[in-house]
């Protein structure tokens, strides 16, 4: 890979790898490690990169093959501690800053809430669920898409679409109407 098609690479599909990083790591000094990984096997195997295809979907899903295996090599310190804590307030308000226009205080903090309950909750799913969520819903991919980059049927993808929209709901329900 040349300097200048990494660069692209970057431009391009930078902030929404970094952002699927970042979900799928929930800490920042992880998903920051991870993007740079990611980027790094991009340039190692730049012979398998078709850009006349779907870069973006390779980058996927070599971010997730890396973090599947760095969780499989850190499995033991899952058990002592969650290397996965939720998001803190301080990074959701920064989130929010440019996305919220609320009217007031309290819709910002209710939309803040909100936002918070929908992250915490998808953050709470077993990894197979919450990593077809992201993909789907953040990333915007289609069910064909991500039976590729995860390497399950598509009908596997949509019933773990299914039962994680479950989950959600009934998590989302009793949150927010008791």
């Amino acid at each position: 890979m040349e300097k200048r098609e990494l660069e692209a690479c970057i431009n391009e599909y930078g902030k929404d790898i970094y952002s699927f990083c970042r979900h799928l790591a929930c800490d920042r000094q992880e998903a920051e490690d991870l993007y740079q990984d990611t980027f790094l096997k991009a340039v190692e195997l730049e012979w398998k990169i078709d850009f006349q295809s779907n870069p973006k979907s390779w980058l996927l899903s070599v971010a997730l093959r890396l973090w599947k295996n760095r969780k499989r090599k850190y499995a033991w310190r899952r058990r002592i501690a969650d290397l996965c804590p939720l998001m803190e307030e301080k990074d959701l308000e920064s989130q929010l800053s440019g996305k919220e226009q609320a009217a007031s205080c309290e819709e910002k903090m209710l939309a803040m809430e909100e936002r918070l309950a929908v992250t915490s909750a998808v953050a709470r799913l077993p990894e197979r669920l919450r990593t077809v969520v992201l993909l789907y819903y953040m990333e915007e991919l289609p069910a064909k898409e991500i039976a590729r980059i995860i390497g399950i049927p598509p009908g596997t993808v949509l019933s773990r679409l299914h039962k994680a929209r479950k989950i959600l709901k009934n998590e989302l329900e009793s949150d927010f109407y008791g």
